[in-house]
């Protein structure tokens, strides 16, 4: 892809949009403008550039406040005169610290903020929390602890018990989270390997 490629004739600027999206949770971040400059800028680092319209300058989002766009994909609208660029963002992505540019309701569902809040644990280890533990003790611990949930989660299935099935299911999934998080996996990690053997 090259910045000749789109057709921008319908822009006064000559600019092209560019949307950026959350590549996990696919929320839109942000929106803002690239001239060629910036887009061979972005394409070579992997980190979004844009072209600042108030200051007539190359702008990389984050250069000042570390909140890096850390380029995932890239794809050019039907008309190729918008760009949309998935990415992972380091930190907030609005100069307000909230996720977003846009105050749309949070739609990625709560395993993804569960996950988020077990990340958080991990890297902060507050004390006397159970996660804590769990990683304090490592691998071996919390893989046994998804196997003995996953044993009472089969049992309340055959027992035909659907409350306590669902009680038991939400504590396997809890401990796996806990278990890919310390193997360094990721829920898009486990959506792309469901997805290439989807097709």
């Amino acid at each position: 892809m090259k910045f000749s490629d789109f057709d921008l004739k319908k822009t006064a600027d000559g600019l092209l949009p560019v949307i950026i999206q959350d590549a996990t949770t696919l929320k839109v971040l942000m929106l803002g403008y690239m001239n060629e400059e910036a887009f061979d800028k972005t394409v070579a680092t992997g980190q979004v550039t844009f072209w600042s319209r108030t200051r007539q300058a190359l702008w990389t989002k984050g250069e000042t406040s570390g909140h890096f766009l850390n380029v995932v994909a890239m794809f050019p609208d039907c008309d190729a005169d918008t760009l949309l660029i998935q990415a992972r963002p380091v930190g907030p992505t609005c100069h307000r610290g909230t996720i977003a540019c846009f105050d749309t309701p949070e739609s990625e569902g709560f395993i993804r903020t569960l996950a988020k809040v077990i990340r958080g644990r991990h890297a902060e280890m507050p004390e006397g929390s159970y996660t804590t533990k769990l990683f304090i003790k490592g691998v071996k611990t919390i893989s046994k602890k998804v196997g003995e949930e996953a044993a009472e989660t089969v049992i309340e299935a055959v027992d035909g018990n659907r409350p306590r099935f669902i009680y038991e299911t939400s504590d396997l999934l809890y401990h796996l989270l806990v278990l890919c998080e310390e193997m360094g996996v990721t829920l898009s990690d486990l959506e792309s390997e469901l997805r290439l053997r989807h097709s």
